[in-house]
């Protein structure tokens, strides 16, 4: 092997030949088309074969894969991936430049780029295209985010490795660049751009806002995903998208007919979603892996902690936890009460990422092997790293169990295997969330606790509504779930003409709480302009997507007829799938290579356990002041105990100070002082919690209330006037603590217990609050 000390090094001197990575990501409305550019150069003395692993999003469907070498332009195809692969190595004992991609065998969020045979002195660019659905956030965002960091997978003792290997390093020593630039154009008005990285300022194309452009700002570390949360206004509208077929494509088939991809965002009836249900079988499973440690573990303690409160009186719950082996808090599900509260929250306050690897397969299956309590709905609520080597086992075991629950899933941190999070929920008819950054975990646990708690949505149905000689093909799997305010995609082939009718109708029918209820859009035709193609990707994605994971055996085997129409769609739409690969020959005259060519592995960032929290920054316009917060510098949080998503809420423990029994916050004191039933008690651990003395909140004490009752009023209280800004992550515990008031004959409701009046002040007006409680006159 040659050394050669020029150009860029890995930190054990070996030469990397990726010299940059430019992306340029381009939204409209809810999709993203996403080209890469990467930058290959070989300055050694031999020819070369770079090897690029690298993260993709689980949903993107790969559409174009090129190299341009000199002044010679390549265009990969999409073939059989045992064929290409053979392609390849031909190519290279021949000397022909080759450029292959494929997805990894175990996971689909997971891509090996191979650049072959590249001669001394040699430069190649290589351009990858991709398309994806930007996903719905709680605040109506809609988030892109560029996978940046591949963390190494966790391979459970006993399974195959498979061809992928990954070559990681600290984020700080990444030697190539990164450029990123986004445009985003909308048929509404874009109300603004936040980013977990520095961006230059927001710049509008247009006079009426639709259309705005933003770059990342220079040096970027590698140390985070790139992660964009756009805010249109009227996000929640129904829409849908007809795309004209491809004219050199056959008619009738997928790529030749035009394509619809519909937008759907039921609304539930008022009176149904104001209620909660409190039955219910919640089981909670956590990762405990190494991975875990530090701020993540601390901020899933904290999460479980408002968890543990929100639950209702009569449910029935349980607590796993797993590595390299998994614990149970308790043999079986038990009912929640005070008693098995307070034993659940002893053992959480001292879990510690203290297990070993990640393997979720076996705590699944014992979940699974447990039996369904009768009337009590079960609901599993998953929270790992999402670093495994066998995803497609987990999704398929949760796919299987399908019937008997639904999933809720929690990517945390960065590097987080989409595939994973994504296909848990998924299949198991639940809700995904990733908390990157700094965002906090608990508001987005909370928002996945009320959609469990809502009644399950069953009887689903789709009926189209089209023209006479119009049919649809639906090509997205059934619709097997369905949640207030979030949306649905459907894509379907349109076969046939009517050039006189130019509208169809799509109506989804279910059943909510025993209540027929149904969802009606009228849609156009009439196919939209400059779409590229768009919707069919997405629409043969899905169907590839759906074909992969659909009638396997729990090992993700399938059967060879099935695999034959994923490839035949895969060629046919130009579509990455877990069968076929990006296959480019540079069929120019060369040298056969004598020996193996000398292989460079090109390193990945690699987050290291104690990730530090990053602020979300917002990418504000250039035709406006800029702010502060576009402005400042980033603040690094030295300390890596600090748990990551609440660096801004609660200070790490001391030297010598157990994590557990650091200064918490005091929204989280004050909410590990409920009881299971919802109410307080007048104790002085309440007192300190809302930052008074036991004998200020005695002498306020209306002679006409108990204790309890007094207790309780003051915490809603001090929740409504200090903590507002953290309402969606306390909500549920409230409701629980009226509802308990309601029980105590006192006839309230919550508009009764919180009246802002600024008349006279009680307890808090030191805060800046002024509050009248208005006390029922039957009050015990």
């Amino acid at each position: 092997m040659v050394n050669c000390c020029c150009g860029l090094m890995t930190p054990q001197k070996q030469p990397v030949p990726l010299q940059s990575v430019e992306v340029q990501v381009d939204v409209k409305d809810h999709v993203a088309t996403v080209v890469s550019t990467l930058l290959y150069q070989n300055k050694e003395e031999k020819p070369i074969e770079a090897v690029f692993v690298f993260p993709m999003p689980s949903e993107a469907a790969v559409c174009h894969f090129s190299a341009k070498v000199g002044q010679t332009l390549i265009v990969a195809e999409v073939k059989e991936k045992k064929q290409a692969r053979e392609e390849y190595d031909d190519a290279l004992s021949s000397g022909q430049q080759a450029f292959l991609l494929e997805e990894s065998d175990q996971s689909p969020d997971i891509f090996s780029m191979s650049v072959g045979s590249l001669p001394p002195g040699e430069s190649a660019s290589i351009r990858l295209e991709y398309v994806t659905e930007l996903d719905v956030q709680a605040d109506e965002a809609l988030r892109f985010c560029l996978p940046a960091v591949l963390n190494p997978r966790y391979q459970p003792t006993g399974t195959e490795t498979g061809s992928v290997t990954v070559t990681s390093v600290p984020s700080s020593l990444v030697p190539y660049d990164l450029t990123f630039l986004a445009r985003v154009q909308s048929a509404r008005p874009i109300s603004k751009v936040e980013s977990n990285c520095t961006m230059d300022p927001l710049e509008f194309l247009s006079q009426d806002q639709t259309a705005a452009s933003v770059k990342l700002a220079a040096g970027h570390k590698f140390d985070r995903d790139v992660e964009l949360l756009i805010y249109y206004k009227d996000t929640h509208e129904p829409s849908a998208v007809v795309e004209a077929g491809q004219a050199s494509a056959k008619a009738e088939t997928l790529m030749g007919d035009p394509a619809v991809m519909l937008s759907l965002y039921p609304e539930f009836p008022k009176d149904i979603m104001s209620s909660v249900s409190s039955s219910g079988e919640f089981v909670f499973l956590l990762d405990r892996s190494g991975s875990m440690s530090g701020g993540r573990i601390a901020s899933a303690r904290d999460t479980l902690l408002l968890l543990l409160k929100s639950l209702p009186m009569g449910c029935f719950f349980n607590i796993y936890s797993f590595g390299s082996t998994f614990e149970q808090i308790f043999p079986e599900s038990v009912e929640y009460k005070q008693e098995t509260m307070e034993e659940a929250l002893k053992k959480v306050e001292m879990m510690q990422a203290n297990l070993g690897g990640t393997e979720i397969l076996a705590p699944l299956e014992r979940i699974y092997s447990q039996n369904c309590i009768p009337n009590q709905p079960r609901q599993l609520f998953v929270f790992t790293d999402g670093e495994v080597g066998n995803t497609k086992e987990v999704i398929n075991l949760v796919k299987s169990n399908s019937g008997s629950h639904r999933c809720f899933s929690f990517g945390i941190g960065e590097g987080a295997s989409t595939a994973l999070i994504n296909g848990l929920a998924k299949e198991g008819g639940g809700h995904a969330q990733f908390i990157t950054g700094s965002d906090r975990m608990q508001p987005k646990v909370i928002q996945s606790l009320r959609f469990a708690m809502q009644p399950a949505v069953v009887d689903i149905s789709v009926k189209w509504d089209l023209p006479k000689g119009v049919s649809a093909t639906v090509l997205s799997p059934p619709l097997t779930s369905i949640f207030q305010g979030q949306r649905s995609l459907l894509y379907a082939q349109l076969t046939g003409q009517n050039k006189e009718a130019a509208e169809g109708c799509v109506t989804v029918k279910y059943s909510l709480a025993g209540r027929p209820t149904e969802n009606k859009l009228n849609f156009s035709l009439k196919p939209t302009e400059e779409t590229g193609l768009t919707v069919h990707r997405l629409a043969a994605r899905s169907l590839i997507r759906s074909l992969e994971q659909g009638q396997g055996d729990r090992r993700g085997q399938i059967d060879d007829a099935k695999k034959k129409k994923i490839i035949d769609l895969s060629v046919q739409s130009g579509v990455s799938s877990s069968f076929t690969a990006f296959i480019a020959v540079n069929k120019t005259s060369g040298e056969a290579i004598q020996g193996p060519l000398l292989r460079r592995n090109v390193p990945v960032p690699m987050m290291m356990a104690c990730s530090m929290p990053m602020p979300r920054m917002a990418a504000c316009s250039k035709s406006m002041p800029r702010r502060a917060a576009c402005s400042m510098p980033m603040r690094m949080m030295a300390d890596c105990d600090m748990p990551i998503m609440n660096a801004c809420r609660a200070a790490p423990a001391p030297p010598g100070v157990p994590e557990s029994k650091a200064k918490r916050d005091p929204l989280l004191e004050l909410v590990s002082l409920q009881k299971a039933s919802g109410c307080w008690e007048l104790e002085p651990a309440l007192a300190k919690a809302v930052g008074k003395t036991s004998k200020d909140l005695e002498d306020k004490q209306p002679s006409a209330a108990k204790k309890e009752v007094w207790a309780t009023i003051l915490a809603l209280v001090w929740l409504h006037g200090l903590k507002a800004d953290a309402k969606d992550e306390w909500e549920l515990l409230v409701m629980k603590a009226v509802t308990w008031l309601q029980s105590q004959n006192g006839n309230f409701s919550a508009e009764d217990i919180i009246i802002p009046i600024y008349r006279h002040s009680l307890l808090f007006s030191d805060h800046g609050i002024a509050i009248t409680i208005r006390l029922p006159v039957d009050l015990p």
